[in-house]
């Protein structure tokens, strides 16, 4: 198993809670929808930080991002795949430049080693 990991940052001159209603309640059913994209997927979760963080004790300052994205594959292949179908492209990927700052969000593909739990 692998997985995506984006460092989303939204686009400049949208506000926070703008940015998250739109990924939450816009680009998540459009991407979900995408059964082409969607047929290698195994997992979907967005992570959207919370003010709260911000009192935790010794927690280092927030580098700017506005939401985690995580996105399983059974393996490095699948997420090539997915992310070369041409209607990721055409539809998600499309959508993406409607709320994302692409070029500062920053992507990870790892594989998780879980510890605990």
């Amino acid at each position: 198993m692998v997985k995506f990991v984006g460092l989303m940052r939204r686009k400049p001159g949208m506000t926070r809670a703008e940015f998250v209603d739109y990924w939450q309640n816009v680009h998540a059913p459009l991407a979900m929808g995408v059964k082409e994209f969607g047929r290698f997927v195994r997992k979907y979760v967005q992570n959207i930080p919370i003010e709260a963080a911000a009192s935790v004790p010794d927690l280092p300052g927030s580098p700017g991002f506005d939401g985690v994205a995580e996105i399983w594959f059974d393996d490095i292949d699948d997420a090539t795949k997915a992310f070369a179908e041409p209607r990721y492209l055409e539809v998600i990927r499309a959508d993406e430049l409607k709320f994302l700052d692409l070029p500062n969000c920053v992507v990870l593909v790892v594989r998780e080693v879980q510890l605990i739990g």
